[in-house]
């Protein structure tokens, strides 16, 4: 056929990214808008997997062209999934509430090529509450020291690194602090001054200061021993 590719010709997807859905119907508008040119690209791949919303999330995105999972309801089970579907040397996972920074591939690429297998980017808290400046400074400052990443910071690692470590372990709250530990055995992040945009949504729903305070007990439980469904329980 005319214009078609060869195999020699077929685009290299260097970048898959992986997104976890669970009713974030109010948040798709805004994620299909900042995805849609990283989905034209040859280079990139998105997936969406979904995990039994029913608020329409999964049929919203489908329509909107993008390419939709299902896998079971769990952020790991459901990253997991998506990592198994995708194709890219490089895989990273964003929240549906989060917004990645400009050339987020050219960024990874550098990093990468600078010896690293992993990584993450500062994070900036969106919303007009003035602790969220300096939450972010110090989630980011506690990142770049312990060599732990979360999930809001768009964490992304090479595709091999990512198998070698068995994937996202499966358990229902901390699972990008224990992917971060154990990719902390293969080298130390990449800590990208670039920043990744998430909702403050949680905060300002449920308190500032009651969120920050439960979430110091339940990283200092979980470093105590405390079994994750435990945690996901008092979370939730």
């Amino acid at each position: 056929m005319a214009g078609a590719l060869s195999p020699l010709e077929t685009p290299v997807v260097r970048l898959s990214i992986v997104v976890p859905l669970l009713n974030e119907r109010t948040q798709l508008p805004r994620l299909i808008e900042h995805l849609t040119p990283l989905r034209d690209r040859d280079d990139c791949e998105i997936l969406l997997v979904d995990g039994g919303s029913e608020d329409g999330s999964a049929e919203l995105v489908a329509e909107a062209g993008f390419r939709v999972l299902t896998a079971p309801r769990g952020r790991a089970l459901q990253m997991n999934a998506g990592a198994a579907a995708s194709s890219g040397d490089t895989l990273l996972f964003l929240h549906a509430d989060t917004r990645l920074p400009d050339n987020v591939l050219s960024l990874v690429e550098r990093a990468l090529a600078d010896g690293k297998s992993w990584g993450r980017f500062d994070l900036r808290i969106g919303g007009d509450s003035f602790w969220f400046p300096m939450i972010a400074a110090l989630i980011n400052w506690r990142s770049c020291l312990t060599g732990i990443a979360t999930g809001d910071q768009a964490m992304f690692v090479r595709r091999d690194v990512y198998e070698w470590v068995g994937g996202f372990p499966v358990q229902p709250l901390m699972e990008d602090i224990e992917l971060s530990k154990r990719l902390r055995r293969h080298s130390r992040p990449a800590c990208l001054r670039a920043r990744a945009v998430t909702s403050g949504r949680r905060w300002q729903r449920y308190g500032v200061v009651r969120t920050i305070l439960l979430m110091w007990r339940l990283r200092f439980d979980y470093w105590r021993g405390v079994p994750a469904k435990v945690l996901a329980r008092r979370y939730e």
